[in-house]
């Protein structure tokens, strides 16, 4: 999930839903005008200054993240080997995306997967590739840089 730098929306990623679906966020708090920010399946998703968020394409032979614009527009597309669970922007100028990656393998189903992914050779990376637009919005990698 990310909150917009003005505080004022929290996008998150229902990924089995294939959406990303929109909430403001009140003065107190409180969550409304529940909303499709993009018909699009994702998992782990950062926000650039641009507005675009980021994330995993969850779909079944193509394994990629992508740039998507409110509405559904896929604005980049980086084409991975292993499906992304994660990734965020960071790095000096923010604009370093990190992509955790895995092999996980949608025919063999969850418990298979785990089962795998913990008893045998680990196949996690941390792959990186450089974007066009820093980081913005909450979690916010350059917050988290003065304060670690």
């Amino acid at each position: 999930m990310v909150v917009t730098p003005d505080n004022s929306t929290l996008i998150i990623a229902e990924s089995f839903a294939g959406t990303l679906t929109a909430f403001d966020i009140a003065a107190d708090g409180t969550l409304s005008n529940r909303r499709v920010w993009a018909d699009h399946p994702g998992d782990g998703i950062c926000m650039d200054a641009e507005g675009a968020i980021w994330c995993s394409a969850m779909d079944a032979d193509k394994h990629s993240v992508v740039r998507v614009r409110e509405g559904g527009e896929i604005l980049q597309r980086i084409e991975l080997g292993l499906p992304c669970f994660a990734c965020m922007l960071g790095g000096e100028d923010g604009r370093t995306l990190f992509m955790l990656v895995a092999d996980w393998r949608v025919q063999e189903g969850f418990e298979d997967n785990i089962h795998r992914l913990t008893t045998q050779e680990r196949s996690g990376k941390l792959l990186t590739a450089t974007a066009p637009a820093p980081s913005a919005g909450w979690p916010l990698v350059d917050h988290l840089r003065r304060t670690c």
